[in-house]
C-alpha cells in the first residue's frame, strides 16, 4: 500500500503543477480543475516521490508537481503495475491504470535542465471508474492486477 504526498493541478497543459492538498477525481474525467482531465485515456497521472528523489539526487531543485503529475505517491511502485492494474485512491475513488509511461514530443524544462527526466519512463495514468475525494495522507492500494494469460505449451 502506497500514500498520497501531492494532489496537483495546473490550469494550462504544459506547465508544472501546484500541489493543492487535496481534490476530487471524477469519474470518466480526471482530477477536478486540472487542465489534463478530460474523456481520454490519460485522466490522472501519478509519479512516485521515489523518482522525484532521483532527479534531486541529479542536483535538481525539484519537488512534487514539478514533472506535472496530478498525485505523487509514496511507498508503491508504480512502474511495475500492469495496465489494467485497478487502484483505490482515497477511501472512494478508484482509477485503471491505462498507460506506463509516455512519449516526450519537446523536452520540457526539466529535461533541459538535468539532461534527464522521469515522467516518461516513470510516471503512470489512470482513467477514473469512480469518482471521489483525495488527500495528502491518504492510502493507495492496489484492488486488482490483470491475469496473465496462460497458454499450453
Amino acid at each position: 500500500m502506497g500514500k498520497i504526498v501531492a494532489v496537483c493541478t495546473s490550469e494550462n497543459t504544459g506547465e508544472r503543477k501546484k500541489n493543492i492538498g487535496r481534490g476530487i477525481l471524477v469519474a470518466d474525467h480526471g482530477l477536478e480543475g486540472d487542465a489534463h482531465a478530460g474523456p481520454w485515456h490519460r485522466q490522472v497521472s501519478l509519479l512516485a516521490l521515489e523518482s522525484i528523489r532521483k532527479m534531486q539526487e541529479k542536483g535538481l531543485d525539484v519537488g512534487p508537481g514539478d514533472f506535472a503529475e496530478n498525485i505523487t505517491t509514496e511507498g508503491i511502485e508504480l512502474i511495475t503495475l500492469p495496465v489494467g492494474t485497478k487502484l483505490r485512491l482515497g477511501t472512494e475513488a478508484i482509477g485503471e491504470v491505462t498507460q506506463i509511461g509516455k512519449v516526450c514530443h519537446s523536452r520540457c524544462a526539466i529535461y533541459y535542465q538535468a539532461g534527464d527526466c522521469v515522467m516518461p519512463r516513470e510516471g503512470i495514468f489512470l482513467r477514473v471508474l469512480k469518482g471521489g475525494p483525495v488527500k495528502v495522507g491518504d492510502n493507495i492500494e492496489i484492488l486488482e492486477t490483470p491475469q496473465k494469460e496462460v497458454t499450453a505449451g
